[in-house]
Order: C-alpha cells, then sequence, then structure tokens
C-alpha cells in the first residue's frame, strides 16, 4: 500500500494497521454505509444426456427462445404441477 494512502473504512495507511482495525471489527458494521446493493445471478451445472439436450434445443429453436429459458419455464411449469399434486392429496 502506498504511503498516506487510506483504507476506505479502516482509514488505515499500512497493512498491519489495517489488519489490526479487521481484527477487531467485522465488515457487517459497515455494510449499509460502505457497500452498495448489487444484483448477482447464481448459476449450476446440471449434466443432461446430449440426446435429451439435444431435443430440448431444437423445441427452444421452434419457440425461438433461449434453452436456458426453455429450461427454465419447463422446471418451473412441472415444479407447479408437483405442489398442486401433493396439496390435493
Amino acid at each position: 500500500m502506498e504511503k498516506n494512502k487510506l483504507s476506505s473504512i479502516s482509514k488505515a495507511n499500512t497493512y498491519e494497521k489495517m489488519g489490526e482495525f479487521w481484527d477487531s471489527h467485522d465488515f457487517t458494521e459497515f455494510d449499509e454505509e460502505s457497500s452498495p446493493d448489487v444484483n448477482f445471478e447464481i448459476s449450476c451445472k446440471i449434466s443432461v444426456e446430449p440426446d435429451l439436450l439435444s431435443s430440448i434445443e431444437k423445441q427452444a429453436r421452434i419457440r425461438k427462445i433461449d434453452t436456458e429459458t426453455l429450461v427454465n419455464l419447463w422446471l418451473h411449469e412441472k415444479l407447479n404441477q408437483v405442489k398442486s399434486e401433493i396439496h390435493s392429496s
């Protein structure tokens, strides 16, 4: 860290002082004032059989939507169907 430069939260001008500050503080104490809200997307990988993926991609092309969008729509539909079946039992 360059001399005379301050850390935005701890106002420390050395790594040692910054470390000492964070040893006795928690970021959540400063969360509201120093960090803006951010949006982020969580993604995951799920293996799909090649033939099944090919069929899904074909259906997405027919509907002129992304494969990911179609998969999400179908998953939502299926989950809603399962929830309805559970609640009607």
